[in-house]
């Protein structure tokens, strides 16, 4: 690695100690593990003099006095202070520099290319921070990789004579994986795979892989997919000797299991899930009491007494983590068999549940609760359409059931917002798709009152069992259980929110965090049906911190909940699996308190699960929406800025939601330069200023699938 020599700015002036003191710490800091005597000191920073050579001699005597050098033996000196050494997170930019995330420092620390090793993107290293000059944040050197974290990488091969190329599809990713030919696996020129780094010697400029995966062509739907999931290190299929185990479950359920249980098999109860759904782990069932109260189930389906703690399908599970919804396809966490059979709480079955069960009354005050195992018999599938005709209409199967319970939702969700919850409510693009899974047109989620009856009954059962757990009763400490939390939002990021809503006219303070929702859910209700309203909307959501889970309880900002915790989605989400466990296990007072070490390494990695199966959904979503567009190459949209950086404008298309970006260097007539605090560019010359939300017409100049981009040109520019 080609290092940066610190020499003295003009070696034909005097050296004054202090210089010269700055020089010898950059030297040390760019060598940090080797140890220097003062002559190598002095070709470091340019000494050539024997007058000079004496004054670093005495420079290091004093670092040494100090402590910041240490004498490891005679005349020779190595950094002394382990502080100066950070360990974080690399985030790799697209140019080759790097920050690295760190717990230790509040600033993010710039590494410069030259600085950034072989270190690649989301690796665990130690940095050594270099003296702080003009540069506003820190900077440092990576002098250490900890941990490799990721090794497997998607790309495509380009083949030669003597050796080939696996050049990866991620743009954060520098170099490319050299591949013997004897290790490309049948991978043909052209084609994509996936790679995995298995050597990087310190003098090549590549790591050395091998090929693992043959994906097939690019740009073919099916192939595409497949990169995204390995791309993220999410499985493609099960390992057989999962689906074995899987396929000895019995479908039948023995009396003796029910009779162990509360049956709820004679009451109303139906499920209401999307069109699409066949994993049904959630139905509510209701029936009034003779005293007129309301006695509404939330039923979940039991995966834990079909999936044992340690088998090959809870391996499995804990491996997963999650089920993944990409536009053509879900990847669930647990196989077919038990997500959509045996567990989906299928209409006219007898089914195992795990459930919350509330007495309530007509404001929907919880009179009392019970949580258990139960059996259940599902009456009705709604899909979500058919459920708010119903609701609509007043009229159909169970319409007065429905009633009720869209009634008890609504006050539910009235006093969840009074006690401070926030109301982001926003749209989901949504694809149809042919036979062929070609997209044919873009259709929004928007919640509706179906929607918002099954959310109010599935938090209410959330919260209900994280209470149970989690609230200390007197004389005892509370049980390691786990949570979803939410902490507060950084004030800063409020404040910086705050003053640039005031662009758009709108006044509203959030300088404390502890009241901002009524001021953010005030705003969200101002700005709905206006050409800003997604923009808004997602800057306030980036002002938040983001969930996830945990087994220490800080509450649920974002819903107001001083408890709560993922109940509902066995089938789907381990946590909900660990909980199920958990509640087992206290509610039957078998054992005392969970190793809690063991469930928050759990919680760690569902949440990192959690964030890749999303990031794997927007690049599904980026392909689909590109794939969309393809065909309208040439036409002129309308749409608003949706985002504004140091290399172009992104703008979100009014009809279809789709969103692609006008480069800067493509804009003619100017020089413009990105001004970050008020996320706008602006013209050099003339002035002119592109602001986020600005409505923009433009017209698609290229649907990139490679890159799954799409490229727009300011239709003004063109007349």
């Amino acid at each position: 690695m080609a290092k940066r020599k610190p020499k003295l700015q003009n070696t034909k002036q005097k050296i004054t100690k202090r210089k010269l003191q700055r020089s010898i710490l950059d030297a040390f800091s760019q060598n940090p593990k080797k140890t220097l005597n003062y002559k190598q000191v002095s070709a470091l920073v340019g000494v050539k003099n024997a007058h000079d050579r004496e004054l670093v001699v005495k420079v290091l005597a004093e670092l040494k006095a100090k402590e910041t050098l240490k004498e490891t033996s005679r005349g020779k000196f190595q950094l002394a202070k382990p502080m100066a050494f950070i360990q974080g997170r690399v985030d790799m930019t697209m140019s080759g520099s790097a920050y690295v995330i760190s717990e230790q420092v509040e600033e993010d620390i710039y590494i410069p290319p030259k600085f950034v090793g072989q270190a690649l993107d989301g690796d665990i290293v130690s940095v050594f921070l270099l003296a702080r000059k003009k540069r506003k944040s820190p900077e440092g050197q990576i002098v250490d990789i900890i941990e490799r974290v990721k090794t497997q990488f998607v790309g495509t091969i380009e083949v030669s004579r003597n050796f080939a190329f696996l050049i990866p599809d991620n743009r954060k990713m520098q170099v490319d994986l050299y591949i013997p030919l004897d290790k490309l696996n049948g991978a043909k020129h052209g084609e994509k795979a996936v790679g995995k780094l298995t050597d990087w010697p310190k003098e090549a400029s590549s790591p050395f892989g091998e090929i693992t995966e043959v994906l097939g062509k690019p740009m073919e739907n099916e192939v595409e997919m497949a990169a995204i999931l390995a791309d993220k290190g999410l499985p493609l299929q099960f390992p057989k000797h999962v689906e074995a185990t899987a396929a000895k479950i019995s479908l039948n359920i023995p009396e003796e299991e029910i009779a162990k249980r509360r049956d709820f098999r004679p009451i109303t109860t139906f499920t209401i899930d999307p069109t699409d759904a066949k994993d049904f782990d959630d139905a509510l069932s209701i029936k009034q009491l003779e005293n007129g109260n309301y006695e509404v189930g939330v039923h979940i389906a039991d995966v834990t007494h079909y999936v044992t703690e340690g088998d090959d399908i809870d391996k499995e599970a804990v491996s997963r983590a999650t089920s993944v919804y990409l536009v053509d396809r879900v990847v669930p966490m647990l196989p077919e068999i038990l997500s959509n059979q045996v567990c989906s709480l299928r209409p006219n079955e007898d089914k195992l549940t795990f459930s919350a069960v509330f007495e309530m009354d007509e404001q929907a005050n919880v009179v009392d609760s019970w949580i258990g195992r139960t059996a259940i018999h599902s009456d009705r599938r709604f899909t979500y359409e058919d459920a708010q005709d119903v609701i609509d209409s007043e009229k159909g199967d169970y319409a007065d059931e429905l009633k009720i319970l869209n009634n008890l939702a609504k006050t539910l969700r009235s006093n969840r917002m009074s006690s401070g919850a926030i109301a982001f409510d926003k749209v989901e693009v949504r694809f149809l798709l042919d036979e062929k899974k070609e997209p044919t047109s873009v259709y929004f989620k928007v919640q509706k009152d179906a929607h918002k009856l099954i959310e109010e009954f599935m938090l209410l059962a959330n919260r209900t069992v994280a209470s149970r757990i989690g609230k200390p009763r007197r004389g005892y400490s509370p049980k390691t259980f786990v949570y979803r939390i939410h902490d507060k939002p950084d004030p800063e990021k409020l404040m910086n929110f705050s003053q640039f809503i005031k662009t758009f006219g709108y006044n509203y303070s959030f300088s404390n965090p502890d009241k901002a929702s009524e001021g953010l859910n005030k705003l969200l209700q101002e700005v709905q049906g206006k050409r800003e309203e997604s923009m808004l909307e997602t800057l306030a959501i980036r002002t938040m911190a983001k969930a996830e889970y945990s087994t220490d309880n800080i509450g649920h900002y974002g819903l107001a909940f001083d408890y709560y915790s993922h109940f509902t989605s066995p089938i789907r989400r381990y946590p909900d699996v660990m909980v199920h466990r958990l509640l087992d296990r206290y509610l039957s007072k078998k054992e005392k308190s969970a190793n809690v070490n063991h469930y928050e390494a759990l919680c760690k990695h569902s949440s990192d699960m959690e964030r890749k199966a999303a990031e794997a959904e927007r690049e599904s979503v980026k392909y689909y929406q590109v794939l969309y567009m393809k065909d309208h190459v040439g036409e002129e949209f309308d749409g608003v800025i949706s985002g504004v950086t140091e290399w172009g404008i992104y703008i979100e298309l009014n009809e279809s939601k789709c969103e692609g970006m006008i480069r800067l260097r493509d804009i003619e007539g100017d020089y413009y330069f990105f001004d970050e605090k008020n996320h706008q560019i602006v013209g050099h010359n003339s002035n002119n200023s592109f602001q986020l939300g600005d409505p923009m017409r433009i017209k698609i100049t290229k649907a990139d699938l490679y890159n799954k981009r799409l490229d727009f040109a300011l239709v003004d520019m063109e007349e």
